[in-house]
């Protein structure tokens, strides 16, 4: 996730005993604010938290397991090759005081469909219901012949009468019968049986929660009619009436979110169907100074605080404080390149390769970014910054996935290597010329500050005229820099949306993946273009073949081939895979590990000294 993206440093939280305080309350001291509440834009463990607790799915885990699944909104659910249907229980409420019904459901899932946001989530709702499709363009111009563009002007209206029959008709076809309602069930048209289907929708996908549609149209979002339905793909997240504001069934209810004070407040739903949380109020905060959380932590004030790794052996020892090591973890954290950043980006400077700045199309070139892979220390972060609490690992895949393999080199810290491709890139004129750019990171994520000024120093120490300036912003104005193409390069954490070795090399290597769709067109025609590595197959079919298939040792075997191909061409570099911790004040109960989630379960916690 969700990945997420996810704020991948290492987070721990941390709790103090004594006698409890704020029995009624739970505070969760983190890092950052989410980026936004709508469901269907969300697409970081900052919002993914608050969503997991203010809305319902269909399904959910059944405790650490990511393979076992318990009924949440559907009682029972049957699956019969490409179909799947799901009973719906009675009986539950949302917010608003609405009974959710089977057609919730439905509309949830279309208005997912239709509105799908560039870079956002409902790639992986279009992969199980599309196939060879993953996003309401490229579906579009591939059932109907016609680019979106072409049928749809500036202003999101068709332009001709034929135009609008050919959407009338693409919605009545392709979006109205994906999923449907029958009786007491709904019922879901697959393109083809998918082993992770459960996965992409379980609780803790913010995609998959459940809308309240009569809520939902009173607040001016899709009126679930086909005529006009296009008016509402691909809002701005700040445009969605979503953006602040939740319409959910969930055990809380948002009370506040406050901006200014990177606060989100919410109560218990007394109405809830399984019976109103334990424990009334909870307040996630984002405190981004380390000592501050500290302080916090140690008065009993906060419950859950967000510790980076480096700062843990500053509460171990802690009598009234939780550490639990070694939890699996299903998230890495990588250095990404921009292949083509946008001409108005603030991040490169001149723009041009003068000494000043770095051009568009920087890390487009292939000994750029070797240059960049072989000059950081990874043993020296894992070693000194994570204090141990990462495992160095060949690609964006983690270790444990199918697909993983030992075999692979791993990245190296080797400054005569780079010294050799930062000399061959651009002809020898960007060692003579030298560049400068700003990296950038988000407060209070002391993990990536440091990863960042690590590689800046690396670099001055190959060439001095090589400078990078490592800058913090808000988590927001971080995730929006990345989504409209500004940072020239950006070290971010994904945790996976489902257990599936496709969640990791689709997201980071295939041009239209939450990664690969952000490293802008210059990688898209790259990752299309035929590959004699492949065999003439380009890097997107191989990674739709590996895929499609269902036999395990097929699937491996491409999948070890394109991080070949990946490690050989420096499609980015992981840095690390952290190991998990979880630190929280000894009266909180009930937490559990899921390495999945966005978060915690508030619903599951009570406070006590026993």
């Amino acid at each position: 996730m969700k990945k997420l993206l996810v704020a991948l440093l290492l987070v721990f939280s941390i709790f103090t005993f004594a006698e409890v305080m704020n029995p009624n309350t739970i505070v969760d001291v983190t890092i950052g604010e989410p980026d936004t509440l709508d469901p269907h834009q969300a697409y970081d463990t900052a919002s993914g938290e608050v969503i997991f607790n203010v809305y319902d799915n269909l399904i959910e885990y059944v405790g650490s397991s990511l393979s076992k699944f318990a009924p949440r909104i559907a009682e029972s659910w049957e699956i019969d090759g490409n179909t799947v249907r799901f009973k719906i229980r009675k009986g539950v409420k949302f917010h608003s005081g609405n009974e959710l019904t089977p057609y919730d459901v439905e509309y949830t899932f279309e208005r997912a469909l239709i509105g799908n946001p560039g870079g956002g989530p409902i790639w992986m709702l279009y992969e199980v219901f599309f196939g060879d499709y993953f996003s309401l363009k490229s579906a579009v111009a591939g059932l109907t012949g016609h680019s979106w563009s072409d049928l749809v002007d500036a202003d999101k209206n068709p332009v001709s009468d034929e135009a609008k029959q050919i959407l009338l008709d693409f919605y009545k076809n392709y979006i109205d019968s994906k999923v449907e309602v029958d009786g007491d069930y709904v019922v879901f048209h697959l393109a083809a049986p998918k082993v992770y289907f459960l996965n992409i929708i379980a609780q803790g996908s913010s995609w998959g929660a459940i809308l309240d549609s009569k809520a939902a149209m009173d607040l001016g979002l899709w009126d679930g009619k086909e005529d006009g339905w296009w008016k509402f793909h691909d809002w701005k997240k700040e445009d969605s009436p979503l953006y602040a504001k939740e319409i959910g069934s969930g055990p809380y209810e948002l009370v506040e979110w406050n901006r200014a004070e990177q606060k989100v407040i919410l109560k218990a739903f007394p109405e809830y169907w399984r019976g109103p949380a334990k424990v009334e109020n909870v307040v996630i905060w984002g405190v981004d100074e380390w000592s501050t959380r500290k302080a916090l932590l140690e008065k009993g004030e906060a419950d859950i605080v967000a510790v980076p790794a480096q700062y843990l052996s500053q509460i171990k020892g802690n009598p009234d404080i939780e550490i639990i090591e070694g939890l699996p973890s299903v998230s890495v954290t990588t250095l990404n390149f921009n292949w083509q950043v946008k001409p108005d980006s603030p991040y490169i400077g001149s723009g041009k390769l003068d000494g000043e700045g770095i051009p568009t199309t920087f890390f487009a070139d292939k000994n750029v970014r070797l240059g960049f892979i072989y000059s950081f220390d990874y043993q020296k972060m894992i070693d000194d910054v994570l204090d141990g609490y990462g495992e160095l690992v060949p690609t964006a895949m983690p270790k444990g996935f199918l697909g993983y393999s030992d075999e692979l080199p791993k990245p190296k810290f080797d400054l005569a290597e780079a010294t050799k491709y930062f000399k061959r890139a651009y002809r020898g004129q960007l060692w003579r010329k030298g560049f400068k750019m700003t990296i950038l990171y988000n407060t209070g994520n002391a993990a990536r500050q440091k990863s960042a000024e690590l590689l800046a120093d690396s670099l001055k120490k190959i060439n001095p005229k090589f400078q990078a300036e490592v800058r913090g912003v808000q988590w927001p104005t971080f995730l929006d820099a990345r989504k409209n193409g500004k940072m020239p390069l950006y070290i971010l954490g994904w945790l996976a949306d489902y257990p599936d070795p496709n969640n990791f090399i689709y997201t980071f290597y295939h041009s239209d993946g939450d990664y690969g769709y952000y490293f802008g067109d210059k990688y898209a025609e790259f990752a299309n273009a035929p590959q004699a590595f492949f065999g003439g197959k380009s890097l997107n079919e191989m990674i739709s073949e590996a895929s499609a298939l269902t036999d395990p040792a097929e699937r491996e075997k491409i999948y070890i081939q394109v991080q070949e191909f990946v490690i050989r061409e420096g499609l980015g570099v992981p840095l690390y895979q952290p190991v998990g911790v979880r630190v929280h004040r000894k009266w909180l109960k009930g937490w559990y590990p899921n390495s999945i989630r966005p978060g915690d379960d508030y619903y599951r916690y009570w406070k006590s000294e026993e």
